[in-house]
């Protein structure tokens, strides 16, 4: 759930208000799309006016209508018919939501890269056109284009509208959203300054978002990254291809949506960084047809259990310098089932592992169960050791059932790592450890950050043991007392209605 109490939250809660009372019928995972499709339909307008008016002071604005113009600054074209004065004038006629998806075929016919990606379903019966037209004159009214370093108003729109479907939505949510604290804490690990970026199940592009996020607050270049990632559901392939656009960046998904396993689209890929959040404990991932897969260096993945399919997958598309984090159910690190405890054992063993983070409780809207952190590195500064840090305490409840890493729980992790990696790490119970190999093996190679860093310690409340014991022994005595009590009262209750014991 995104909270509120920012600055920076005004537009994007507006909008999403407004937006759902144009709900009405339609099931969330349906009415997303048309939520999420107008705000990319405003974004595309916004940009292309921008770069309209720009051509209107140059050579007497004779260019302003030659697609390569807007092309060689990637902007998207956007025809007569589809631009957004005249969805305005049309908000409040019958016809607005054929108007509407006429604009996006009439996008998609003049720019190939979007072909297929964007909704057609406003004219559907089931939308309310007076809601509609209210939730047009709302973005009507609103400029959602960037302004000099002000932060995009529309991704961040986009952003917010996808973590309050995600809470709408529970646990079918878990195809297009990780919450974005998770995200930012893989991504304040592995820093992915430069080089090729990938996530293999992308989900609606969080990763690659949080990553650009990143680079623009440490003022690094986000050309430096080239980003690459793939997804099998349809629908969220597309809505990727949109939060990218919103967001600026340039990314290869493939030219289709496919299964990573049965279809890598990205055969050849070395990556410097992956990060992912796969499904958890994927079952019929189709193991029985991948036999002999060249990705299976350190065994054949269980039938029923996609974990180490998915880390084996990314270990093989690292460079020689590369990096993983991944987001996996808590049972990766410690079951034997299937083979799996001697797969993580020749991961282990071949110096791969660098942390693991164990995460608290009610993170994700999709899952109850608890889930940990996996950074994996083909080049190690601190070879032969691995860092566990548990962080299950972290954390703060924004709602009844939700919780939230805070920006200094997730500083505080990323500063441990990288005192970790300079070598200036020093041990504290309870919350970080680093364990050799040895260690490791005398646990059987289960990596359970709890078996590693134990308890924290009790604090000295500076009360004497025998004062202590003393006022406990009293406090027992009244508690026994009172309970002598109630006993009494109960027996006389229930011999007035017939009944001794």
């Amino acid at each position: 759930m995104v909270k509120e109490n920012s600055s920076e939250i005004g537009f994007e809660k507006q909008i999403w208000d407004a937006a759902d009372e144009l709900r009405g019928s339609m099931d969330a995972a349906e009415y997303k799309h048309v939520v999420l499709g107008l705000i990319f339909l405003k974004y595309l307008s916004d940009k292309f006016e921008e770069r309209y008016n720009e051509l209107l002071k140059e050579d007497g604005g004779r260019w302003k209508e030659d697609i390569d113009e807007y092309k060689k600054v990637n902007v998207f074209f956007v025809p007569p018919e589809a631009r957004w004065e005249v969805i305005a004038k049309k908000a409040h006629s019958a016809e607005n939501g054929t108007t509407i998806d006429n604009a996006m075929r009439a996008i998609e016919d003049k720019n190939p890269s979007l072909k297929g990606i964007l909704p057609k379903t406003f004219a559907r019966e089931e939308l309310d056109k007076k809601k509609l037209g209210n939730v047009i004159d709302l973005f009507t009214n609103v400029q959602m284009a960037d302004h000099g370093d002000k932060k995009d108003i529309l991704g961040r729109t986009y952003e917010y509208c996808l973590s309050m479907f995600a809470e709408t939505e529970g646990k079918k949510a878990g195809e297009f959203y990780t919450p974005a604290c998770v995200v930012k804490t893989l991504v304040a690990v592995l820093q992915p300054y430069n080089g090729r970026v990938y996530d293999p199940c992308c989900g609606s592009g969080g990763m690659f978002v949080q990553s650009k996020n990143f680079i623009e607050s440490h003022a690094g270049n986000i050309n430096n990254i080239s980003i690459f990632g793939q997804e099998f559901n349809p629908t969220t392939w597309k809505m990727a291809k949109m939060n990218l656009a919103i967001r600026g960046l340039e990314a290869n998904l493939g030219d289709h949506y496919a299964d990573t396993f049965a279809n890598d689209l990205h055969r050849t890929l070395k990556a410097d960084y992956v990060m992912a959040n796969p499904p958890f404990n994927l079952k019929k991932w189709g193991q029985e047809n991948l036999q002999d897969d060249v990705r299976w260096k350190y065994g054949i993945p269980p039938k029923n259990n996609a974990n180490f399919a998915w880390m084996q997958h990314m270990i093989h598309h690292l460079s020689v310098k590369g990096k993983i984090g991944l987001v996996l159910a808590n049972g990766s690190l410690s079951s034997t089932t299937g083979g799996e405890g001697k797969i993580r054992q020749a991961i282990v063993e071949d110096d791969l592992v660098e942390c693991i983070v164990a995460l608290p409780t009610q993170l994700f809207y999709t899952t109850g169960i608890p889930v940990c952190l996996w950074f994996l590195n083909r080049n190690k500064q601190q070879t032969g050791k691995t860092l566990f840090i548990d962080a299950r305490e972290m954390g703060t409840m924004v709602s009844r059932k939700l919780r939230e890493l805070t920006d200094d729980d997730i500083n505080l992790i990323a500063d441990t790592y990288n005192k970790f990696v300079e070598g200036t790490l020093e041990d504290e119970k309870g919350f970080c450890k680093v364990s050799d190999l040895e260690e490791i093996k005398k646990h059987d190679f289960i990596l359970t950050p709890g078996r590693y860093v134990g308890f924290k310690p009790e604090e000295d409340d500076g009360i004497p043991f025998e004062e202590k014991m003393k006022t406990l022994t009293t406090e027992l005595g009244e508690l026994f007392e009172e309970s002598n009590e109630l006993e009494k009262k109960i027996r006389k209750s229930l011999s007035e209605i017939g009944f001794e014991f």
